[in-house]
């Protein structure tokens, strides 16, 4: 039996879907999901292995115009993952127009990678509007395959992996057959505390934050974590720790169940804020955060 393997690597503008795409193709959440724009920070693999084939999915940041240096090292996320693709999907949300970067959307209508358009999001429109996007998306890449779809109600998701496995080229596994992510166990746990630390805080609060997993130790019926969350200023420190302590309480009980139900296990999770300031724009910080 032939066995096919492939990176499928998925872009598109900030908040059209992406994450919650890949965990509908995976049937399982890798990403967080939040409402908020850049809530992907880095470059999230998701390992779906079946006896004939292993699609690697890859969810990238949403593309804008970088603003600092940990906006930059996102999109050298993004710009690595157009390289190494063998089946390029490009998400898009009804009324879109085009990629907020022109360069790289040009580099997308000349791209001769296997390229599927998704246009996202048609439960939110009319049939008629449907297809005006189509049509638009067929004269602005030609070169790509479009598809309808509603990543919320799971419409055309079934196609669309039929025919990411068509298009996959014929090669052994890049992973262990067993694997779901290249991510290990720490990652996620900062992930869980910053999806709700997004769900909960507006403005620049959520994009002032990094979440650091100082400790993890896995016993044999508990996990104990300590994590660290550092904001860039004081007055934020406040904000997220809340009136009495109220605020970090919600968001350790909301995520310590989350991760629970990942790790099928008892979880401790302890929760501090501290500042550090600048981090998003220094380059030492960023790496010892794992931006590059």
């Amino acid at each position: 039996m032939e066995h096919k393997a492939g990176f499928v690597n998925i872009i598109g503008n900030p908040n059209v879907g992406k994450s919650t795409l890949m965990n509908a193709l995976m049937g399982e959440k890798i990403s967080i999901i939040t409402h908020k724009a850049q809530t992907t920070r880095h470059r999230i693999l998701g390992i779906l292995n079946e006896e004939d084939y292993q699609i690697v999915f890859s969810d990238t940041p949403g593309i804008i115009k970088p603003a600092y240096k940990l906006q930059e090292s996102m999109m050298n996320f993004v710009y690595s993952a157009f390289q190494d693709a063998d089946v390029l999907i490009y998400l898009v949300e009804i009324g879109e127009r085009a990629l907020k970067d022109e360069a790289f959307f040009e580099k997308i209508k000349n791209t001769k990678i296997p390229l599927l358009l998704l246009v996202n999001k048609i439960d939110l429109s009319q049939q008629e509007e449907v297809e005006k996007q189509i049509n638009h998306w067929k004269e602005q890449v030609p070169n790509a395959e479009i598809l309808p779809i509603s990543v919320l109600n799971k419409f055309n998701i079934d196609k669309i992996l039929e025919r990411i496995i068509e298009l996959l080229p014929v090669s052994p596994a890049y992973y262990d057959k067993d694997a779901i992510t290249d991510k290990p166990k720490r990652f996620f746990v900062s992930e869980s505390i910053r999806e709700k630390i997004l769900k909960h805080y507006k403005k620049e609060v959520p994009y002032s934050v990094e979440v650091e997993v100082e400790e993890f130790e896995d016993e044999e019926n508990i996990i104990r974590i300590r994590a660290i969350i550092y904001v860039l200023r004081e007055s934020q420190r406040g904000i997220i720790i809340g009136h009495k302590g109220a605020g970090i309480k919600r968001i350790g009980t909301e995520a310590r169940k989350d991760l629970e139900r990942f790790f099928d296990k008892k979880i401790f999770l302890e929760t501090v804020v501290k500042v550090k300031k600048n981090w998003r724009d220094d380059d030492r910080q960023l790496k010892s955060f794992g931006y590059e």
